[in-house]
């Protein structure tokens, strides 16, 4: 089971990464206003998703993987939360998506410090 998770979760943090180039306006439309360089964040954070993915692949360097993917799902979580209030203000029938984020967040870092207390 412990395989599995650790396949899961990498692959779905590339293919988060890849979102990035793929869809990069989905994330620039929910960047907090305050954000500086915008878009150059969109495309490191990609970037950085991609690599720390990769890195939990090998077991020397998984724990560092892990820990960075949590440092990064705090660094990111602002977004969660301009996504809800653009929505919000909106009234995008889609606000169910942004609130259901929200707590998915801890539950994704909780994921990852999983991978850290790995023996």
């Amino acid at each position: 089971m412990k395989k599995i998770s650790l396949y899961i979760i990498t692959v779905f943090y590339v293919v988060a990464g890849m979102a990035h180039f793929l869809v990069p306006q989905f994330y620039l439309n929910i960047m907090p206003p305050w954000m500086p360089l915008q878009k150059v964040a969109v495309f490191f954070s990609g970037i950085l998703e991609i690599i720390f993915a990769l890195l939990l692949i090998f077991p020397s360097t998984r724990k560092t993987g892990a820990w960075c993917l949590i440092g990064i799902l705090i660094a990111i979580y602002p977004a969660n939360i301009q996504m809800f209030l653009n929505y919000y203000h909106e009234s995008n029938p889609a606000l169910w998506i942004a609130i259901v984020r929200l707590p998915l967040q801890f539950i994704l870092i909780w994921w990852a410090y999983t991978l850290v207390r790995e023996k």
